[in-house]
């Protein structure tokens, strides 16, 4: 049953005090965390924000390894294929571009935006709104960059192009003899350390930075 004078005890409070439930709607006070703390929704449990420890240097350490480990997983070779008396080694811009160079320019431009090319877009966003913070300057642009982040975070599809590889060399291995290239290890790296990042650049946390220009959020 609705709570009246609980609707009215929360009209009182101003927009940055309340948190509504993403999944059930419900409206409550932002409860303070300490860190290593989550909140969960009352009603449906939904997990409404945590708060990650030392967040902004973790996040920029992760996303200055993952920087540095996407040059290699690019460019280096990922699969070594012997058939026939014949070695290729392949990336994924050789992939690319013989998608292009073969006609297939349509799915070429998409390989390279959701491999290559939103997938480092997304960590520059990520960088440059952590320097922000780290540096408290920028911040308008900081808050932009992290929207235009969120809505690249669904094109950026490294694991489904990882998905493509593994199934590559289950069809491959009985056919030609395959080598694991340095590509494909810093390729698995890459994609570990941006699963690392997501979890622990808490979105919440980094809101409160740029919106309040607030620099604990590292603490």
């Amino acid at each position: 049953m609705h709570d009246s004078s609980r609707s009215h005890d929360l009209r009182e409070f101003p927009l940055d005090k309340l948190v509504a439930c993403h999944e059930c709607d419900l409206l409550m006070l932002k409860p303070e965390l300490a860190p290593g703390e989550r909140a969960e929704c009352p009603r449906c449990g939904f997990e409404l924000f945590s708060h990650q420890p030392h967040m902004l240097g973790r996040s920029l350490a992760l996303v200055i390894a993952a920087l540095l480990l996407y040059v290699p997983a690019n460019f280096l070779p990922i699969l070594q294929l012997r058939l026939l008396g014949q070695t290729s080694q392949d990336t994924v811009w050789s992939a690319v571009v013989a998608l292009y160079e073969s006609g297939l320019q349509g799915i070429g431009v998409v390989v390279f935006l959701c491999s290559m090319g939103i997938p480092l877009l997304k960590l520059l966003c990520q960088l440059a709104v952590l320097l922000s913070i780290r540096w408290g300057v920028g911040r308008g642009y900081g808050l932009l960059l992290y929207r235009i982040y969120h809505h690249l975070r669904e094109w950026g599809m490294l694991e489904v192009y990882f998905m493509g590889i593994l199934v590559s060399i289950v069809k491959l291995v009985s056919l030609a003899d395959l080598a694991v290239g340095a590509g494909l290890i810093c390729f698995v790296c890459l994609l570990l350390v941006q699963v690392w990042l997501e979890i622990t650049m808490s979105p919440h946390q980094v809101w409160e930075a740029l919106s309040r220009g607030r620099t604990h959020a590292s603490h």
